[in-house]
């Protein structure tokens, strides 16, 4: 098994990315917050790797962080999920965004991902769910409760409900608003979250 790569990037697309070490270039499949966060060409990178062996085939997929790494392994111990049904939620939603999703029962989040309906994202939440259980992911989901229980008459609250409005659930709003500073006037609030939003990382 192949834990993970370090070599010259040179060639990505918003699918793969490949990655020369010793000569030899591994095409790694690769998620939209991987695209956004890979160097220039022929610059050093490091991706953690997963290899999934098939008949007729092995595929390489590559994530640019640890969490995005751990979060694709959980997602294909899901019966029914595959890596590509795997990749295309992680190119939707962040880890913790996933996380936060499970955690509350927010299934309908896990639909705006590509292939995903109803009834695998339910599978996917009743799955995990009791897994959701390292010290980071707990400290994601304190930062976003937080973020939901804050009172009505708040900014963030109004912010909040800006975005529910716009389309997004509230787990994923709050999980765009939880690391914004409170105080701040709604529309900023807003603004920096819709990036958020637009680009995960």
């Amino acid at each position: 098994m192949i834990h993970s790569l370090r070599g010259k990037l040179i060639y990505t697309s918003q699918t793969y990315a490949v990655v020369e070490c010793g000569g030899v270039g591994y095409q790694c499949m690769t998620t939209f917050a991987t695209f956004n966060n890979l160097p220039p060409l022929n610059n050093e990178v490091t991706l953690y790797t997963y290899m999934n062996v098939r008949e007729g085939a092995i595929d390489l997929f590559g994530f640019y962080s640890k969490s995005e790494h751990s979060c694709f392994k959980m997602l294909i111990s899901v019966s029914g999920v595959g890596p590509k049904v795997a990749i295309a939620i992680l190119s939707t939603l962040t880890p913790e965004g996933i996380a936060i999703a499970i955690a509350s029962n927010d299934y309908k989040t896990l639909t705006k991902a590509p292939g995903v309906g109803a009834k695998m994202a339910q599978r996917i939440v009743l799955e995990l769910k009791d897994k959701i259980s390292n010290e980071a992911l707990q400290s994601s989901i304190s930062n976003v409760k937080a973020v939901v229980q804050t009172t009505e008459n708040s900014n963030i609250s109004e912010a909040m409900s800006a975005l529910v409005v716009l389309g997004y659930t509230q787990s994923e709003a709050a999980v765009a608003l939880s690391n914004c500073k409170q105080d701040s006037p709604v529309d900023i609030l807003i603004k920096e979250a819709l990036k958020k939003l637009a680009f995960p990382k």
